[in-house]
């Protein structure tokens, strides 16, 4: 065993020493040390619960014949973090998840893993830190928040995170009062859990389930079900399984693997940073996975489940619906089958165990909402090297579209002119220097983005970042514009109206500039100059790859 240069031998009594001082005993020496990697947190709903799924986690463990000791890393919220500094500092916490699983694995020598992830980053630093150690290990997640109800005059409105930002703009645009925000506001994310719509923290554990990494439930079952606590346990038995029969990552993660976890996102229209996370999965694991490739599943998979924001249904109605195996068995012929999963099947026997799928929910490949997947990359002289858009929030009349640039350096910027009234029907609000290196830290823009939609301008306006998108966001929103305007790309060199066409059903993103033209602009510019200097983040920038390749250091 690994754990053996911790535990055996005359020259490792210190270690032995130590390790009774926090409960090991002697009579354990030929078990196995499972690391329980938690993120737990009491700042973020989605992670306030994970103590209970540990508990359980290391329950499963000890039936199992090994020794669990529970580590944590960090955890940020996103909705907290949002339009403000501290975004900045989301994206950038999943290099530090990565490596701090990495280090306090390696350090303790582990045998295997156990990770209890649950919201947006935490996600992928955990897969990535997986495949990076390749060490046997399974996921379990905190599992999703129920939506919200507020009783109106009419009826129960079942209501999430996403309706309190629209709601902002609603407040804005005089179309709601601040008392029925209140009202709102107290309701709309009624316990713990990941935020109940298909936003990025969602997306990312169905994909994990699809993966292969998760077992039967991991991405769908509520977070205050109690079949969440019996997955748990039995995520705790099953590490010890995939240890005997020695079952890595890198056995179940692969190209077949990755395509199957984009297939499940686009048929669920899932959060654009799926993209960003999976191709950087991709990369810690040595798979050659480009943008392109995105576009070619999404051209083959069928777009089969509308939830929130791009429709009314939320996790609950996915996992009673019959979650991910019945997204996987509507999705049959579009599937890897012989992919390999931590439960020790196979998808195809994944699928074949499958027996209800509520078609009103998740409808079948005959009867899909679009023929094409949920999210899809355009390119064009405006992003070169590609840009991503949720299609399947986008609304038909908004998905080719023209208009006159209106040009912001910074998301405060735009959300101060969104706010004042200065965003007219057919602008293109582009905000840039929002990138990996811009930002720094390639900040989300859910706040100027959902104002729109509160306004009822989400099929007027449509809005070009460098930045990224919430998965709570709807609307022409198109970011990850690559490359950034940080380096130089053709987002920097916009100005004030000037005609960008949009055209997603062909995968386009242009502006009406010749290449001469857009290079004469970007040579006068200034150097960049970098907003900040110090710290973390100045680190960060300094690493940071583009967007196209999953945003990962180089």
């Amino acid at each position: 065993m690994k754990s053996d240069v911790v535990k055996r031998g005359v020259e490792r009594a210190p270690h032995r020493s130590l390790l009774h001082a926090v409960g090991w005993a002697s009579a354990d020496i030929d078990k196995p040390l499972i690391g329980v990697i938690n993120s737990f947190s009491e700042i973020v709903p989605g992670h306030i619960h994970l103590r209970d799924i540990a508990e359980a986690v290391k329950a499963g463990v000890r039936s199992g014949g090994g020794v669990p000791f529970e580590v944590n890393t960090i955890a940020v919220c996103d909705g907290i973090a949002m339009n403000h500094p501290g975004m900045k500092y989301s994206l950038p916490s999943r290099e530090l998840i990565a490596d701090s699983a990495e280090i306090v694995a390696e350090a303790h020598a582990f045998d295997a893993l156990v990770f209890i992830t649950n919201c947006d980053k935490i996600i992928p630093g955990m897969l990535m830190a997986a495949v990076r150690l390749n060490l046997p290990a399974i996921f379990i997640s905190g599992g999703p928040m129920l939506a919200g109800r507020l009783s109106t005059n009419t009826g129960v409105e079942h209501v999430d995170l996403s309706s309190i930002f629209e709601a902002v703009g609603k407040v804005a645009k005089g179309k709601m009062t601040q008392e029925e925000l209140e009202r709102m506001e107290a309701v709309a994310c009624p316990g713990c859990g990941s935020c109940s719509g298909m936003f990025t923290a969602n997306t990312m554990n169905c994909a994990t389930e699809a993966l292969g990494m998760g077992l039967l439930g991991h991405g769908t079952i509520p977070a205050v079900d109690g079949r969440r606590i019996q997955l748990a346990r039995e995520a705790g038995r099953q590490v010890m399984e995939l240890l005997a029969n020695n079952i890595r990552p890198r056995d179940i993660i692969n190209e077949a693997s990755i395509h199957n976890a984009f297939a499940v996102d686009m048929a669920l229209g899932g959060s654009t940073n799926s993209v960003l996370h999976l191709m950087a999965i991709a990369y810690e694991a040595g798979i050659d996975f480009s943008l392109p490739m995105v576009n070619q599943i999404s051209e083959r998979t069928p777009h089969l489940a509308k939830v929130r924001p791009a429709g009314d249904y939320h996790l609950e109605d996915i996992d009673q619906a019959g979650g991910i195996s019945a997204v996987m068995r509507q999705l049959k012929g579009v599937l890897n089958l012989e992919s390999r999963t931590v439960s020790g099947k196979s998808v195809a026997e994944i699928i074949a165990d499958c027996r209800f799928v509520d078609e009103k929910v998740i409808h079948s490949a005959a009867n899909a909402y679009s023929a094409t997947g949920g999210i899809c990359v355009l390119f064009g002289n405006l992003a070169p090297e590609g840009a991503v858009v949720k299609r399947s929030a986008v609304a038909p009349e908004m998905m080719v579209h023209q208009g006159p640039a209106r040009v912001f350096d910074s998301e405060e910027e735009a959300t101060a002119a969104i706010m004042g009234g200065g965003i007219k029907s057919g602008d293109v609000v582009v905000i840039r220097y929002e990138g990996p290196k811009g930002g720094p830290g390639m900040r989300e823009m859910l706040t100027p983005t959902s104002l729109l939609s509160g306004m009822g301008m989400d099929k007027e306006v449509a809005l070009v970042t460098d930045g990224r998108f919430s998965g709570a966001t709807r609307g022409a929103a198109i970011g990850h514009v690559s490359p950034e305007a940080a380096s130089r790309g053709a987002i920097a060199a916009l100005t004030d109206g000037d005609i960008i066409k949009i055209d997603i059903p062909n995968y386009k993103l242009e502006v009406e500039l010749s290449d001469k033209e857009i290079s004469e602009r970007l040579v006068q510019l200034a150097e960049f100059e970098p907003k900040i200097k110090t710290g973390y983040l100045r680190r960060y920038a300094e690493r940071v790859c583009s967007a196209s390749t999953g945003a990962v250091f180089s």
